[in-house]
């Protein structure tokens, strides 16, 4: 077996995966997540906020203690969304080498789709789903669009996320009729430009990831508090769906802070993050979306061995 140490640093959160791989399989030794809001402001200033980069280094800190105390034999880290955008990210870059050794790796959104695809499908064969998958990954910034079965097919990324579209659209509490209108015309638009390249109507089976399409899976699922074991490889009907997205955009932040399954850090930015899974199945013609807990995180684990 190989220990391993990947960490995610996305626009909403930083997460890290150290793991034990071998004989095909994966187990998790630690596996963490915090919120730090890295793209605070990014898609209207180009710059990495300094309050945000403290906030992200403060995580990475304690991340990188847990990589010695447990001994990961290789460490990789990946910037995704907020970092490729900004103008400042030499000081992302140089925090990251201070703190972990290594240099991070900005990858661009195709190779975050594949990293995701890899990190998810290895999970799907027990459940035997139709194929090829649409995997979609629902990040802070941007979403990511693979369609494959063994392998990637065809892959895209597009700038619609959760903190995105908070922060350009949905900014009343709760959204106004136009910013909604505003939120879903920006959206469709995305969702019409996956299509001119990745062949999103044959795809049999729809897979989420990442924390808001779990989010909204335990809401439908009406799970008294997150418990990512009834989260994980659960099917999420169109309809529940299209009722907690409602719900959500409906609701105050007061309100939405006092849903059990609800991450603090997610409150502000999880109804744009379920308008987005639930124009994708509507966009798409979806019935369903299986949804996952294992994600680009563990494709990074996958990657080093």
């Amino acid at each position: 077996m190989t220990r391993v140490a990947a960490i995610d640093c996305g626009t909403n959160s930083v997460r890290l995966l150290i793991a034990d791989i071998g004989d095909g399989k994966l187990i998790d030794v630690e596996r963490r997540m915090e919120i730090v809001r890295l793209g605070q402001g990014v898609d209207q200033t180009g710059m990495l906020a300094p309050e945000a980069l403290e906030r992200t280094f403060a995580a990475m800190r304690g991340y990188a203690k847990l990589i010695i105390d447990h001994g990961a034999d290789k460490v990789r880290v990946i910037a995704t969304s907020a970092t490729r955008d900004a103008g400042n990210r030499a000081d992302f870059v140089s925090g990251v080498v201070d703190i972990f050794g290594v240099v991070p790796e900005v990858v661009s959104g195709d190779e975050e789709a594949q990293l995701s695809f890899m990190g998810v499908t290895k999970d799907l064969v027990e459940l035997r789903p139709l194929r090829p998958y649409l995997v979609v990954d629902i990040g802070g910034g941007s979403t990511e669009f693979v369609v494959g079965s063994s392998g990637v097919q065809a892959a895209k990324s597009v700038d619609i996320g959760c903190v995105r579209m908070t922060e350009r659209h949905l900014q009343s509490d709760p959204p106004t009729p136009d910013q909604f209108a505003a939120a879903v015309a920006d959206i469709d638009v995305a969702l019409a430009k996956v299509r001119e390249t990745v062949p999103v109507d044959e795809a049999r089976t729809l897979v989420g990831l990442a924390g808001s399409v779990t989010t909204v899976a335990g809401m439908a699922l009406d799970l008294p508090e997150y418990d990512p074991k009834r989260i994980h490889l659960s099917r999420i009907t169109a309809e529940r769906v299209h009722g907690v997205t409602r719900k959500l955009l409906h609701s105050t932040r007061e309100e939405r802070a006092a849903i059990g399954v609800m991450h603090p850090g997610r409150v502000d930015v999880i109804g744009a993050g379920a308008l987005i899974l639930d124009r994708i199945m509507r966009e798409y013609n979806f019935g369903a979306v299986v949804v996952s807990e294992h994600d680009i995180l563990d494709g990074i684990a996958w990657s080093l061995v």
